[in-house]
């Protein structure tokens, strides 16, 4: 596999979801490049880690969303959560909001950002990621726009990169999520709810994608999706969409033990399926070169140029490009690329995702109505 694919920005990829979805509630200056239906009222239902091959392969674990009419979309690249909700904010691709990957170089500290953690208070959210959000605008037009999640995630960095102009109703269980986002919903006036559900995601990472845990935690999910559909007002439509896939690679390269990959890196940023690889200075031919020579065969290994003209974060923000590794790798064989001493949280996971393949990058896109 030479040529990666490249997500389909701009024709059907998340970040086009979201602006779709206002142009469908009647906030102008948005295309509609999914094709929405004008509707007053819509939720987004964002079930991470729920990838399109696995739907389709376990169809019948889920007999509500297989019902549902429905298409593909891309994520964005990497197909990881951090990544897809920023796009699912702005409606922009990678390049345009910089939420670049699990990891990334905090430009100018010699310093890692976990996103999904943010505990790095020396970052504000709302300058790391200052794109205006889908929500800001909606709610700008007159749009009542929530937010309905976990309460643990309320207040976290990533929640302020992507969530700002939404009011956030925490939900610590199914039958929350759907009575809270019943009630957004039913307030007067058009309406724009997003839910987020992490539960099959989790499972995945630590089961697997190929065990029972997994197959059973998608038969609860199916019946949120469906509770959810049962409460909706007329008017409303019900998008079901995720923001990444996931597999269960069984072969491991260790940065920490392989000697050929950590010789002149500062710093190693990313995940298992999408490393970013910063090198020190004058060193970053040759920590390409090895890079290509050991994983040659299993990886799709780019310089950070490379990756960038070749569209992987589609346009990208001249600012945002010191936050990308010197080098990029992406496994597109059975590999995870893990750290077994600086990073064994991750060394300890079965599921993973964050490439750019079908199993990883494909999500659904799944339509409910109540005219």
């Amino acid at each position: 596999m030479s040529v990666p694919p490249v997500p389909a920005y701009g024709t059907g990829a998340l970040a086009d979801l979201p602006s779709s979805v206002l142009a469908s509630l009647g906030v102008p200056g948005r295309p509609n490049v999914l094709g929405l239906p004008a509707m007053p009222r819509v939720c987004v239902l964002i079930i991470d880690g729920l990838g399109w091959e696995l739907f389709q392969a376990h169809r019948h674990e889920a007999p509500f969303l297989a019902s549902l009419p429905g298409t593909r979309l891309t994520s964005g690249f990497p197909a990881t959560t951090v990544t897809s909700l920023g796009s699912l904010a702005t409606g922009l691709p990678p390049g345009g909001h910089g939420l670049l990957g699990v990891q990334v170089a905090i430009p100018g500290t010699g310093r890692l950002l976990n996103c999904l953690r943010w505990q790095d208070e020396t970052v504000d959210p709302a300058t790391f990621q200052p794109a205006p959000t889908v929500y800001e605008e909606a709610a700008a037009d007159g749009v009542n726009v929530s937010y309905v999640a976990l309460g643990l995630y309320r207040g976290t960095g990533l929640t302020q990169a992507t969530t700002r102009g939404a009011s956030y109703m925490a939900a610590d269980g199914l039958g929350p999520l759907v009575g809270r986002a019943e009630r957004a919903l039913r307030k007067e006036g058009r309406g724009f709810v997003t839910v987020y559900h992490a539960d099959l995601d989790t499972t995945g990472h630590r089961f697997g994608v190929g065990s029972p845990d997994w197959r059973h935690q998608l038969r609860f999910v199916d019946l949120l999706a469906e509770q959810l559909a049962e409460v909706l007002p007329p008017g409303t439509a019900l998008y079901v969409t995720a923001d990444h896939g996931m597999i269960d690679p069984v072969e491991r390269v260790d940065f920490d033990t392989t000697a050929e990959l950590s010789e002149g890196v500062a710093l190693l940023g990313g995940d298992a399926r999408a490393r970013y690889v910063y090198s020190e200075p004058g060193a970053h031919e040759d920590v390409l070169a090895a890079w290509k020579g050991l994983l040659g065969d299993k990886a799709w290994v780019f310089s950070r140029d490379e990756a960038v003209a070749a569209g992987l974060f589609g346009p990208m923000q001249p600012d945002l490009l010191e936050r990308v590794g010197d080098v990029i790798a992406v496994p597109h064989a059975d590999l995870a690329i893990v750290a077994s001493e600086r990073e064994p949280y991750l060394n300890r996971m079965v599921g993973m995702h964050g490439s750019l393949v079908p199993a990883e990058m494909m999500v659904p896109l799944l339509t409910y109505a109540r005219h």
